[in-house]
């Protein structure tokens, strides 16, 4: 996934702007030259020149893209709630309830804890540990992960068919490690989520007396313990444990997880559980069968309150909603004071990629007002360009066999892409959310997403249907050789279907290339053309795609964006190979594309090879909170803007070439990397 790891807002001004349709040549640095630093030589004055808003945590040049998408589903949201003959479709109908729930601040304090209340008394309910299966399950039917993640998605192995996964979940720290480690940070980071447990704990009339948080960390502690590595669960083989849940009972004793499995898939088709699970991490689910048999039904009521408390904190009244927001955003990221309410409720909504319930709903309103026919047609043929230079990418890479090279462009040819928007949008059947209940909203709306996947157990695996909403700045390489460009990136500064080919190419079609080798990475590789798990690669092929990729590890571990803190060269590596070899595919689309067309003459003094490195480097161009920096060093797979353009820009001779660049600078490896 290509997830813009720099989301945040422009100074004032910035933020006001439309997004900028050139490259901002003057910005450049007269100082740094091209061939020593290209990031600081195209983003180096305005880093300096910088100041971080309050309310953000990053800030980037193609940051007033974002904000123009929130800006104009605040506008169209606010106009649907006033306006309900606009509401034209069941999507937004149900999305200008929730836009209107969350905005209205005195209903979400006069609700209370109202919306939750069924959930905490069926916590405090527990009498023994037997009762535990039954409250999961339900937990569970709201997409409350605890401390069991579920989800419906096709078969990794038989895509053809969908199947309920089982995933290590409930955490409220950021990343495993946190739990065990001696630094400051760990340190800083257990105090800030015991404060954050006894506020909302306290708040809400329950126990948060020392020793009940104790337990409550020495609980999520034995859970960290048995959970998977983030760089350890890239393995798609590691996570892939199919079992019936007999097998399930037999490796993790302790619960009873067929009642679970019942409980939690009940509906009106499916009364007796299901055949088969694919679990994701066995040792977590045996250590939390363990604590089922083991810990003290008083330590699972608290840490269960304590997850319904957080999954709902930042929709409920100020108490839990701040305590939330020291937690999440003053501690982990750094942000000094809450982002525009109607961005928050936005992001609430549709989530981090737009993936939540209603995300499509307002990916519905955003692609009737931002996204022209023009826009369609451009990026369909930047798509053709870029799919070509990958099939000559494979055709001539020297390190691979004729045999290999037949089943990669077979999956290059069968890859699906998506742009823009679905052809059609989601019905919301039996969802009515309610315009006074934010909170109570996330929950219906939860519930009703947890039935749709449910439904998926019984139908073939749709191959048209939208994970990503069109409004969000990203791009991802779905798990059906896929890959998706939704409308909210096809904009400037990544696309601009009045803008050079340059720039397009060194913008949305890096994002295309990089998207397209998602598929070829070292995690994508190992999925066939029908984008299941399928080992297509003779040995001697994958062993030299190995060694290509350790040199990719250990060059981007070699870069310390912190000082003491390097980037983890396994978590980020696919990501990585994707920028590597994403930019030298867009690369050659954008030579193809200068043949077809014969408009080779420079702008603003640079020729069109300079633009797209130029263009490119504009996109990564961001300032970041240490403490966002470090969380993201920690848990992200992508890494920082800088390292994702000079990484890639310094293993390419075309760089070199275009800039003039000499064997000795900074910006030109001795020994080249070519993944692809």
């Amino acid at each position: 996934m290509f997830r813009i790891a720099l989301i945040a807002a422009a100074a004032a001004a910035a933020l006001t702007a439309a997004p900028a349709r050139a490259l901002d040549v003057q910005s450049f640095s007269k100082e740094v030259s091209p061939c020593a630093d290209f990031y600081d030589y195209v983003n180096g004055p305005w880093l300096a020149s910088t100041q971080l808003p309050a309310d953000q945590t990053r800030i980037g040049s193609f940051d007033a893209l974002r904000v123009a998408n929130d800006r104009l589903l605040a506008n169209a949201l606010a106009e649907l709630v006033k306006k309900p003959d606009l509401q034209t479709s069941p999507g937004l109908r149900q999305v200008a309830a929730y836009f209107a729930s969350g905005m209205d601040r005195a209903a979400i304090e006069a609700g209370g804890l109202k919306p939750v209340k069924p959930l905490l008394d069926r916590v405090a309910s527990l009498k023994t540990t037997d009762d535990l299966p039954a409250v999961l399950a339900e937990l569970g039917r709201v997409q409350i992960a605890a401390p069991v993640g579920t989800y419906v998605r096709p078969d990794p192995k038989n895509t053809t068919v969908q199947v309920l996964n089982l995933t290590q979940s409930g955490l409220g720290l950021p990343d495993r490690d946190d739990y065990f480690k001696d630094t400051d940070l760990a340190k800083r980071l257990r105090a800030a989520y015991r404060q954050y447990a006894e506020r909302l704990l306290k708040a809400s009339g329950a126990d948060a007396s020392s020793d009940t948080l104790d337990a409550l960390m020495a609980f999520e502690a034995r859970l960290a313990d048995a959970t998977m590595p983030r760089a350890a669960m890239r393995d798609p083989l590691a996570v892939y444990n199919p079992m019936s849940p007999a097998e399930l009972a037999e490796k993790a004793p302790g619960l009873d997880w067929q009642a679970w499995l019942k409980a939690l898939t009940l509906n009106g088709k499916r009364t007796d559980g299901v055949d088969r699970v694919i679990v994701g991490q066995p040792a977590f689910l045996k250590r939390v069968a363990e604590l089922a048999a083991s810990t003290p039904v008083s330590t699972w009521k608290t840490y269960l309150r304590m997850r319904v408390l957080d999954n709902s904190a930042a929709r409920l009244p100020a108490v839990y909603a701040d305590a939330a927001f020291d937690y999440y955003d003053k501690t982990i990221t750094g942000l000094e004071q809450h982002k525009p309410r109607e961005q928050e409720v936005i992001m609430m909504i549709g989530g981090r990629t737009g993936g939540a319930p209603l995300g499509l709903a307002l990916g519905e309103l955003f692609v009737a007002r931002a996204f022209s026919p023009e826009a369609q047609r451009r990026a369909t043929l930047l798509i053709d360009d870029v799919k070509a230079a990958m099939r000559e990418k494979i055709q001539n890479v020297a390190w691979m066999s004729e045999q290999t090279k037949v089943r990669a462009l077979e999956k290059l040819a069968a890859m699906q892409p998506k742009i823009g928007a679905p052809t059609t949008w989601p019905q919301y059947e039996g969802l009515r959310l309610d315009p006074k209940d934010f909170a109570g909203n996330q929950l219906k709306a939860s519930a009703w997403a947890f039935q749709e996947q449910l439904k998926d157990l019984d139908r073939p695996s749709d191959r048209t249907r939208w994970t990503m909403s069109p409004y969000i700045v990203n791009a991802q390489a779905g798990g059906l050789n896929e890959i998706t460009f939704p409308a909210g990136i096809l904009q400037p500064p990544f696309f601009d279907a009045k803008a050079d080919d340059a720039v397009n190419y060194g913008g949305i079609g890096m994002v295309i290339g990089h998207e397209i080798t998602h598929h070829f990475d070292d995690r994508g590789r190992q999925f066939d053309s029908g984008g299941s798990l399928n080992d297509w690669w003779t040995p001697a092929d994958a062993e030299a795609y190995k060694a290509n990729a350790d040199r990719v590890v250990a060059l981007y571990e070699s870069y310390e964006p912190v000082p003491g803190t390097h980037i983890n060269g396994r978590l980020t590596l696919g990501e990585n190979i994707s920028d590597m070899a994403g930019m030298p595919i867009a690369f050659d689309a954008l030579q193809n594309a200068l043949k077809r067309t014969g408009q080779r003459d420079k702008v603003d003094g640079f020729t069109p090879e300079q633009r797209f490195f130029l263009s490119n480097a504009l996109v990564w161009r961001n300032k970041t909170r240490e403490a966002a920096l470090l969380n993201q060093l920690r848990t992200d797979p992508h890494s920082p803007g800088k390292y994702r353009v000079v990484a890639t820009m310094s293993n390419m001779p075309e760089f070199a070439q275009a800039f003039s660049c000499k064997a000795g600078d900074a910006m030109v490896a001795p020994k080249p990397i070519r993944v692809w």
